[in-house]
């Protein structure tokens, strides 16, 4: 599945929360967060699952038809927008990220100091 966006990220982050460590298969997640009318082109398909975040509201991840890869993220409290998996640029010069969701559950080894944190309830 390919996604082409058009201009810069609203906002770029990293998640640490359980969820997140689930779906990455890592320590946390690294998105990017896109108005929905930055969408260009969309090549491919997707398979899309709804959870029920922390927060209460449903969050869904789109992943890949083809690889599994989670290409991007939409959710009850992004109305008008997406998240996209930083990963899936391909770009190693890729902005970092800014804020930090669930500081708490970040792994003690991972060292991400100098990016804000965020309460749970913005998750």
């Amino acid at each position: 599945m390919e996604l082409e966006l058009n201009g810069e990220p609203r906002s770029v982050y990293a998640c640490a929360c359980n969820e997140c460590q689930r779906c990455t298969g890592t320590a946390f997640a690294y998105r990017a967060i896109y108005p929905e009318t930055a969408i260009i082109r969309r090549r491919g398909d997707t398979k899309a699952w709804r959870r029920t975040g922390t927060s209460g509201r449903w969050l869904e991840q789109h992943f890949c038809t083809d690889c599994g890869t989670v290409v991007f993220m939409s959710a009850e409290a992004l109305a008008g927008a997406i998240s996209v998996s930083a990963g899936c640029f391909g770009e190693a010069d890729f902005p970092p990220p800014r804020m930090l969701h669930w500081p708490e559950r970040m792994h003690h080894w991972l060292c991400l100091e100098d990016i804000a944190t965020a309460t749970p309830a913005s998750a």
